[in-house]
């Protein structure tokens, strides 16, 4: 039984060692949020919240997701105990309507919270299978092609096994062809457009399948499964959908109209774990690859990505890159990092998420605070 008692949220700020730029824009620091979860037999659990600064990739933002946290989701968690992690989602859903990034943060730290009281890792605890889960990256714009066949060389020279090339309309397929030009026909290269082109654009992307690439992931607008089926009859390279994805029912639809081949599943974007579990095994049964996007996390929300990258339909490398790719400092002990053959080690020797968070770090870093639970 967990029986939740005291919820912390923290803001922290998190510089970036460079500006990582989309194109919806240009991000040079990370407001994180993050939840301590305490349960009343004191055993605590932590957890992080991927909705963003802005509202560019999501409607939801760092601080509405405070509020309804703060006001309706960690009320709900703290009302009653909980006979096992996956009964959290279906009370949420009963009384909130979206805000799936809110729910994620208190969903997936509850399971986090629940692996440590049972003394089991977190992947385990998940139906992971693997110990090792293949790590890629993902690039953002250019300032011009030379530059971003730079930064894809030493990317695929430090052993990443999928690189990621963020694309917008004027910044695509120049770009990228420089890219497969200079790192040869084997080279891993995908791209990414973040909902920045619409079906009128299907000639410049059809020119992308000259480039042998992994995938063109989300293309089209976040809330299209139709013309991105579209699109998918009209050219080669598989689509990958990740906005378009929030939900099971997003997914099963995306399989019957078969608006893509390949899934990035973001737990924080689904609502957490038991609807990425869902969607994973959907996706399995209807052989679907899957991976597993980042959202700029800290080593806290890299270890729920990294748990639920072990599961066995995660085929395709995720974007799981070290903490070194984007901290100078990380808030975590031991901080990730990748082996020689482009994978991040599954943390199945230690209960939870496997990796200890560095608590003075993480309160000097701390902006903001406010605990929830009895006399909060």
């Amino acid at each position: 039984m967990i029986h939740i008692d005291e919820v912390t949220l923290r803001e922290i700020r998190l510089p970036l060692r460079t500006p990582f730029r989309i194109s919806s824009g240009t991000v040079s620091h990370r407001r994180i949020l993050l939840l301590q979860l305490r349960d009343r037999s004191g055993a605590v659990g932590w957890s992080e919240c991927v909705a963003a600064e802005h509202p560019n990739y999501s409607p939801e933002t760092i601080d509405t997701a405070w509020l309804m946290l703060r006001d309706w989701i960690l009320p709900l968690v703290l009302e009653a105990p909980l006979e096992a992690p996956n009964h959290v989602h279906p009370r949420l859903e009963r009384k909130v309507r979206g805000h799936p990034m809110a729910k994620a943060a208190a969903e997936m730290g509850i399971w986090e919270l629940a692996a440590r009281m049972e003394g089991v890792p977190l992947a385990r605890m998940l139906g992971g299978t693997q110990d090792r889960v293949p790590v890629g990256i993902s690039l953002g714009i250019q300032d011009s092609p030379e530059a971003l066949v730079e930064v894809a060389r030493a990317a695929l020279e430090e052993g990443y096994r999928k690189i990621k090339l963020k694309i917008a309309p004027g910044e695509d397929f120049d770009y990228v062809s420089r890219v497969r030009e200079a790192l040869g026909s084997e080279a891993p290269l995908m791209v990414d457009a973040n909902s920045a082109y619409s079906l009128g654009d299907a000639p410049e992307l059809a020119r992308l399948d000259e480039l042998d690439l992994m995938m063109i992931e989300q293309p089209l607008d976040r809330t299209d499964l139709l013309q991105h089926a579209r699109l998918q009859e009209r050219i080669r390279t598989p689509i990958c959908l990740d906005e378009s994805i929030d939900c099971l029912d997003r997914a099963r639809d995306m399989l019957e109209l078969k608006s893509g081949r390949i899934v990035n599943v973001k737990p924080g974007r689904v609502g957490g774990f038991a609807p990425a579990l869902a969607i994973h095994h959907l996706c399995q049964k209807g052989e679907i690859p899957v991976w597993c996007g980042g959202m700029l996390e800290s080593g806290i929300g890299r270890a729920h990505n990294v748990a639920l990258a072990s599961l066995p339909n995660f085929q395709l490398p995720g974007d799981l890159s070290p903490s070194a790719r984007y901290w100078s400092r990380d808030i975590v002990d031991p901080e990730w990092t990748m082996d020689e053959e482009g994978r991040v080690q599954v943390p199945l020797d230690r209960p939870g998420m496997g990796v200890t968070v560095d608590e003075e770090r993480v309160e000097a870093l701390t902006v903001r605070r406010e605990r929830i639970g009895p006399g909060g």
